[in-house]
């Protein structure tokens, strides 16, 4: 293989390695814009992913950093209105602890 040949081989190379780079970087930033949507605008954006991407995108990273908050350990919790499982009214969660310690729990039990 003569020089030219080959000069002309690595660009073809360099420049198809180029536009992938491009492309994956787009793909991430539009997962990770997605990820810091409403679960409703994310789950509309993960259910078109293809099933390769699962395989070349850093998920569980832009999850941790998406979903991380504002809290550090030992901070007050926000005021939040939570719904009381027995007759479903409204409760300022600030007025549940003024009586004793509260324990959120999120989750299923199933």
């Amino acid at each position: 293989m003569d020089v030219t040949k080959k000069k002309r081989v690595r660009t073809w190379v360099m420049t198809i390695a180029a536009v992938c780079f491009a492309g994956w970087v787009s793909l991430v930033a539009y997962v990770n814009w997605a990820m810091h949507q409403p679960p409703e605008v994310f789950g509309h954006v993960m259910a078109r992913i293809p099933m390769p991407a699962y395989f070349v995108l850093p998920f569980e990273t832009l999850w941790s950093r998406a979903r991380k908050g504002q809290l550090s350990v030992g901070e007050t919790a926000p005021g939040l209105t939570v719904k009381k499982l027995d007759d479903h009214t409204p409760t300022e969660l600030a007025s549940l602890w003024a009586e004793r310690p509260v324990v959120l729990v999120f989750g299923s039990y199933t």
